[in-house]
């Protein structure tokens, strides 16, 4: 009885720490970490109370990621690190503005399907050879994921390719109909012709009698061509099953790989491109990461990648070989779907015209604004002035007014015209968590400023300083990718910002140096399904096991990161001078002009702030 009291006592609070495993992490875990700022003391013991706190409800989710981000406006006035008003400053900045000014121009083109279009259109030039198919699926997918959300591109695309994989499980099983029905009419005219003694008098031999020949030892026996036709149908499924992973993986991979080639791509380029704002403002220098310079540098990053990613794929999985080749019917149905899928859209559009002008519009500002060291048109106007954010919000005030009809089609008399993307649109589509989760990472980047803490751990791993800088990149860059496999990209590269810029001054290189290849190493999440969210979003179609993720991601993590390494250490040297320290950071010329608000914050936090 006592056994069985016990089972059911630990029945009964397994289930409940189920059911209540979120409030016990909240509720637990900032009880658990109390001694770290009670016994120790000092303002870097208070904020690594807050940053190892949001990383466990970052890690667990015990909260929803956005929702994580908003801890510092609570936790750092309470342990009496900074005030709310300075944190409250650090959430909406010019990077978070430039940030949301994207994410309403990829909106207004997911509200007129412009990348539905332009997925199907590349589809229908490059054929439907498997290894061309790939190509053809992840190309836009990459593209679209420089400017929209990874994780909207790749449940785009998903849909599209499991269309076109359907169809050609559709045309096999009807080419095996086919076949199957020749197979038993031969069988049958041949038993035809059997006497009682199952002695064979007639010989088919492709699919004609033949009795030239009546000696049963030379007999085809139909028995045996239905093993090879079973085996040979084995091997087509196992074919066809590896280009179902490959598509998937395909499209999930290049959505990955895309983000990185813009600083709006995805959200640790948003992250990087504020933090290297800010390290530069803090000396009073202008950041020479512009639209342009971080093009140059990830785009063939980026680019080689996704060649990279599309060879290795067909080694592994496609072997290289033209199955479509084998089926003129196969190619004829697949180029039909989606021929078809494209006709549904309909014929191009005022609407999706203007928006497609909007977005080109706004891609050249970006580029032409500063063109490292060529005068672009940034420089008509005095300098710091205007930044990325000023056309990003531009353009997007102009989709909000621009009319997406022309006046004289419009049936409504009585109503103004409709804009091309209206608020309510903005307002369900806009990802607008992701908006908190950037500030968040910015006041966490503040506070480890103002505490002391990322310089403090920078000097703790000059312990590498007697490697090559090349060396150290390497290993940083690989720890970094390791992490984002299983934690979220943003939380890591929020966390590793300010390190890496202490480091980086610590041992006398450019901030940028180590800051920016392992924030571009937070998108080389391909092992596992949690990683990233275009990840999780191929494997719930079934496609792929966890292993499939596995066996190619790994590889291609370690390729990843070489080709960063080599862009760092090549072009992306040429570009930003990675290994020489500019002026504004050498020691005895440090030009930083602090506030009235982070002089007080670091220096008379103690005594005249709030106290935990």
């Amino acid at each position: 009885m006592k056994t069985v009291a016990m089972s059911s006592v630990v029945h009964t609070v397994v289930r409940l720490l189920k059911f209540a495993r979120n409030i016990f992490i909240v509720v637990l875990t900032p009880i658990v970490l109390l001694p770290l700022i009670l016994v120790v003391d000092g303002n870097e013991a208070k904020c690594a109370y807050v940053i190892i706190i949001m990383a466990v409800f970052w890690i667990t989710e015990a909260l929803p990621i956005a929702v994580t981000s908003l801890l510092p406006l609570i936790l750092f006035p309470m342990v009496g690190l900074m005030y709310a008003k300075d944190v409250s400053s650090a959430y909406l900045n010019d990077t978070s503005t430039l940030f949301i000014g994207g994410l309403i121009v990829a909106t207004a083109i997911e509200h007129w399907d412009i990348h539905k279009r332009l997925a199907l259109r590349v589809l229908m030039l490059v054929g439907s050879e498997p290894r061309w198919l790939m190509f053809g699926m992840m190309l836009p997918t990459w593209f679209l994921s420089m400017w929209m959300s990874n994780t909207a591109t790749t449940a785009m695309m998903i849909p599209i390719a499991n269309a076109v994989l359907l169809q050609i499980k559709e045309t096999r099983e009807a080419e095996k109909r086919v076949d199957l029905t020749v197979f038993f009419y031969m069988y049958n005219s041949v038993c035809d012709q059997m006497d009682g003694d199952t002695e064979l008098k007639v010989v088919v031999k492709n699919g004609k009698k033949d009795s030239s020949n009546l000696s049963t030892n030379v007999i085809d026996d139909p028995r045996k061509e239905s093993k090879e036709q079973s085996d040979r149908e084995k091997n087509e499924e196992a074919d066809y099953s590896r280009m179902c992973k490959a598509l998937s993986l395909g499209i999930a991979y290049s959505a990955n790989c895309g983000g990185m080639a813009t600083p709006t791509g995805t959200g640790p380029s948003v992250v990087m491109k504020g933090a290297s704002d800010i390290a530069f403002e803090e000396k009073n220098a202008t950041s020479p990461v512009s639209f342009a310079t971080w093009m140059q540098y990830c785009l063939p990053i980026s680019a080689i990648l996704l060649i990279l990613v599309w060879v290795f794929l067909q080694i592994i999985f496609l072997r290289c070989k033209t199955y479509n080749r084998k089926s003129p019917g196969q190619i004829a149905k697949v180029k039909e779907v989606i021929r078809r899928q494209y006709e549904e859209l309909g014929p191009l559009t005022f609407g999706q015209g203007a928006v497609i002008v909007h977005f080109v519009l706004l891609v050249l500002l970006w580029v032409t604004r500063k063109l490292g060291g060529v005068r672009g048109w940034g420089d008509l106007f005095p300098e710091k002035t205007v930044t990325d954010s000023t056309p990003a919000i531009f353009i997007a005030i102009s989709l909000f007014l621009f009319p997406s009809v022309l006046p004289h089609k419009f049936k409504d008399k009585g109503k103004p015209l409709p804009p091309l993307l209206p608020w309510k649109a903005a307002e369900k589509n806009v990802p607008w968590g992701v908006v908190l989760l950037l500030g968040g990472g910015f006041a966490i980047a503040k506070g480890s400023k103002v505490s002391g803490l990322s310089k403090l751990i920078g000097e703790q791993l000059t312990v590498f300083e007697d490697f090559e800088p090349w060396v150290m990149n390497l290993v940083l860059c690989f720890m970094v990718a390791a992490a984002t496999e299983v934690t979220s990209n943003i939380a890591i590269c929020t966390l590793m910002m300010p390190i890496m810029k202490e480091l980086s001054i610590t041992l006398q290189v450019n901030p940028l140096y180590f800051m920016f290849p392992t924030a571009i190493a937070t998108s080389f999440a391909f092992m596992l399904p949690v990683a990233t969210p275009p990840n999780a979003v191929v494997f719930s179609y079934g496609f792929i096991r966890v292993l499939d993720m596995v066996v190619a991601g790994f590889p291609l993590n370690i390729i990843a990161v070489l080709v960063l390494v080599i862009g760092t250490e090549t072009w992306g040297e040429a570009i930003f001078g990675f290994h020489t320290l500019p002026g504004a950071f050498k020691l005895g010329n440090d030009t930083t002009v602090l506030t009235n608000v982070t002089t007080v914050s670091v220096n008379s936090m103690s005594t005249e702030g709030p106290t935990f």
